[in-house]
């Protein structure tokens, strides 16, 4: 029996697809459906692609393993291992400090390496994957942008990430694209289109902004674009070209995409702080550690049950007063505490959108205080339904800013990724600020990791030509025009 079928056995949950209403007038009557694995799959493990997803954010480091049918374009959660990013152990004496998380927290290369080593040696181990016969290819990325001087310095934190994957045992073929369809395993062989079209940079047909880094989440945002587009394939939403993506870690990340043809462009870009803002509200409770203390550190399904909502817009609306929202000004190298070259941004017709408490994070401390206030007055439950609608608010007036810039194409589809944009009833608010502007609106679960699977696809040509993920709305498979494209 195969690996494969050892974990996709009845009662496994492989949850991609979080949540998806395409009526807005039902909401209520719309089931936050998830697919499990059992009867009626054929779980062939020759059709499945097995990917590791590595990431290091703000928060927490994560491990995510996916298994993607090859033939439906479906993806499967097989394990995913999180640790809190504040127990990375402190850089000795003689490492360099690189960088730090948007909390302060120090890195080294060393100490990153460790804790990523560690936490694939851990998913994959509780996944019954061996890593060399089992694991088809591990895409790193980091959250980890805030606390840097520059853009660049992100290459350092990726190179951490890669040595990490390394030490636990990963080749370094399986972190860079096959070179030719001899590179593949012969199981995979026939799912490449190697032959036929080359990796070019386009993701899911997305070409990121030219010329020079514009800011560095720009691969986060590349990333959380795809993934949405590949966890829509559990829904009836059509998620590709043109689209929305708004990914809410600790720090902001997204795209607005248009419909050019066959590659799209990144005309607008997110970033930022988000679940930062609720961590800092929950930094003022008594719950939690007043340096390191998370909003997942006190989340449960029943946080909400005597929560009063009313109250709650109205402290959402206290809390928006010391957040900025708004097109990032030519004067600007950092907002939102995010490293950005404006100038590069402009070049490459892509509008930077940010989000901010004070500047650059300076009233982050009133927010602790806030919430503080908040929770003394009406306690953990309402505190936390605050934090809903302070998200809700929050997408509201970055789709404002958009719009009146006029970036986004009539037409869009919106999607929503990450801890602070999903969780409680964030989709339901978001929804009720969207309905007008959007016909579909999806919600993905782990959107990072499902774009390192996607990733890893796309740099290897294994698309599915009658299940594609790339391309405009209603459109067929663009491996024509991409053929075209590449032999002129």
């Amino acid at each position: 029996m195969s690996f494969l079928s050892k974990i996709f056995g009845l009662g496994s949950k492989p949850v991609i697809a979080k949540s998806q209403v395409k009526k807005f007038e039902s909401l209520k009557a719309s089931a936050f459906t998830s697919k499990t694995a059992g009867s009626g799959y054929n779980m062939k493990s020759d059709e499945y692609y097995i990917a590791g997803s590595v990431e290091l954010g703000n928060t927490t480091t994560k491990c995510i393993i996916t298994a993607t049918n090859l033939v439906t374009s479906e993806s499967y959660l097989i394990k995913k291992t999180v640790h809190m990013t504040r127990d990375i152990r402190p850089p000795k004496p003689n490492e360099e400090v690189f960088g730090k998380t948007v909390w302060g927290i120090e890195l080294s290369k060393e100490s990153v390496a460790e804790m990523v080593r560690d936490t694939v040696i851990e998913a994959t181990k509780k996944a019954h994957i061996n890593i060399e016969e089992d694991l088809d290819f591990v895409v790193r990325s980091t959250g980890v942008t805030a606390g840097f001087a520059t853009p660049e310095e992100s290459g350092k934190l990726i190179i951490a990430l890669a040595n990490g994957c390394l030490d636990a045992g990963v080749t370094p073929r399986k972190m860079a694209p096959a070179m030719s369809i001899d590179n593949f395993p012969d199981r995979l062989k026939d799912f490449s289109l190697l032959d036929k079209v080359m990796f070019d940079g386009a993701v899911v047909s997305v070409l990121p902004p030219q010329g020079e880094e514009v800011v560095s989440n720009e691969m986060e945002g590349e990333l959380v674009t795809a993934g949405i587009k590949l966890g829509a394939k559990w829904t009836d939403v059509d998620y590709r070209n043109p689209c929305v993506s708004i990914d809410f870690g600790s720090t902001l990340a997204g795209r607005v995409v248009n419909n050019d043809e066959p590659y799209a462009h990144t005309v607008g870009n997110f970033l930022g702080l988000a679940g930062v803002i609720a961590d800092s509200l929950v930094r003022g409770t008594d719950k939690v550690d007043k340096n390191g203390g998370a909003a997942i550190d006190l989340y449960s399904k029943d946080i909400l049950k005597k929560a009063d909502w009313k109250q709650a817009k109205t402290n959402a609306e206290k809390v928006h007063k010391v957040i900025d929202i708004r097109k990032v000004p030519m004067d600007r190298d950092r907002f939102g505490t995010v490293p950005l070259k404006p100038e590069a941004a402009l070049k490459a017709g892509t509008c930077l959108i940010g989000c901010d408490v004070g500047e650059n994070g300076d009233r982050i401390p009133d927010l602790i205080s806030i919430g503080e206030e908040l929770y003394k007055n009406h306690g953990l439950s309402t505190l936390f339904a605050t934090m809903d609608h302070v998200s809700a608010m929050i997408v509201n007036r970055l789709l404002n800013v958009a719009f009146d810039e006029n970036i986004i194409t009539p037409g869009s589809a919106l999607g929503i990724t990450g801890r602070a944009g999903i969780t409680g009833k964030k989709p339901e608010l978001i929804l009720e600020y969207t309905k007008d502007r959007f016909e579909d609106c999806v919600f993905v679960s782990d959107g990072l990791a499902l774009g390192s699977a996607i990733m890893a696809r796309c740099m290897n040509s294994m698309g599915t030509v009658a299940v594609p993920i790339g391309g405009k709305q209603g459109g067929p498979c663009i491996l024509k025009d991409r053929r075209k494209l590449q032999q002129k």
